[in-house]
């Protein structure tokens, strides 16, 4: 299922100068599989379906942040690109089956908290993962690594972040040939966005149901063949939601700060999740996972079948709103792609 990201120096510099020619054909990144060595555990068969049904899955707060329960399908109303839309079914199941990805950055700008997100990460998926889910661990750098594929193993998942390890590249000469493997304007190389598309397009776009993403990230990228804006419509078409762990030690950066909130800021907004303050504080990081876990296991799940039918890859907007003021935390819409069998 998965392609090698760590390339071969021949393919390591078509990508090089397929990058410098992006404004005629941009080039897209693939993903390394460190687990080719792991024998096959129980990880679940992948499914693809034809499917005619929009499945939304979302969230309901009041004006403190506070997840509101016990709502019903007549306290919704739902539209797609501005016309009233009939919601099919409805149900607040917190134990549907979730497959989620934990994207966790081992630029050298993590260097001093690294150890607490592998620490703090592990007891998180140990909480959350029920018999039916399944995670798969990548980390970026200068390279996107899958570190585990799909599993329930949890075991299997905390030695893979615990394969994590600080790379900052470097080197001379062109890439592929001992100069690193992938271009970067800066030797402390990190291809969030990269990694953010191929968690989406590689992993979670050939799965069904509740599908999420976590990154521990200052969310600052550096290198990435593609831009945020391509990361965003991967996230989704996969139908992901993405959470991010603003985890930053200010201290890095010196005089001039960081500024990577403003486009996790849109991947979450955009994708159903939201953006979570963490700093370098093991408590903050904590109480984040918490969170995360709370609202995943507190989703309401909306269908309804769109009067516009054309499946044209086109993006539809999504608004649900409250009939009683709550807030609504989803994604803001769908791409209309016809899904085949393969």
């Amino acid at each position: 299922m998965l392609t090698a990201y760590k390339l071969p120096s021949a393919l390591v510099l078509t990508l090089f100068l397929a990058v410098a020619c992006l404004a005629t054909a941009q080039s897209t990144p693939t993903l390394q599989d460190h687990t080719k060595d792991q024998d096959q555990d129980q990880s679940m068969e992948t499914l693809k379906v034809q499917v005619n049904v929009v499945q939304l899955f979302f969230n309901v707060k009041d004006k403190k942040g506070a997840l509101i329960p016990n709502q019903t399908k007549n306290d919704f109303e739902l539209s797609e690109d501005g016309k009233p839309q009939t919601i099919k079914y409805f149900t607040a199941e917190s134990n549907l089956p979730l497959t989620l990805g934990i994207l966790i950055d081992s630029s050298g700008s993590q260097m001093r908290v690294l150890e607490m997100e592998k620490e703090v990460g592990g007891a998180f998926l140990n909480d959350i993962l029920r018999e039916k889910d399944e995670a798969f661990v990548i980390d970026f750098d200068v390279n996107v690594d899958l570190l585990q594929d799909f599993t329930n193993d949890v075991r299997r998942l905390k030695a893979a972040l615990n394969k994590a390890k600080i790379n900052t590249g470097g080197g001379g000469g062109i890439p592929g040939m001992g100069g690193g493997p992938v271009p970067t304007s800066n030797p402390r190389g990190t291809l969030l966005y990269d990694a953010v598309y191929l968690a989406a397009h590689d992993e979670l776009s050939h799965e069904i149901g509740r599908k999420a993403m976590i990154l521990l990230t200052d969310g600052e990228d550096q290198g990435s063949q593609l831009r945020i804006k391509d990361a965003i419509e991967a996230a989704q078409k996969s139908d992901s939601i993405c959470y991010v762990l603003l985890i930053a030690d200010r201290g890095f950066y010196g005089f001039g700060g960081y500024s990577g909130d403003s486009e996790m800021k849109k991947l979450a907004g955009e994708t159903g999740g939201r953006v979570i303050e963490v700093g370098n504080k093991m408590d903050k990081l904590k109480d984040a996972f918490e969170q995360i876990a709370r609202e995943l296991r507190s989703q309401y799940n909306i269908g309804y079948t769109p009067t516009n039918n054309v499946q044209d890859g086109s993006f539809r907007k999504i608004e649900v709103h409250s009939k009683q003021g709550y807030k609504i935390q989803t994604r803001s819409g769908y791409y209309a792609i016809a899904h085949t069998k393969d």
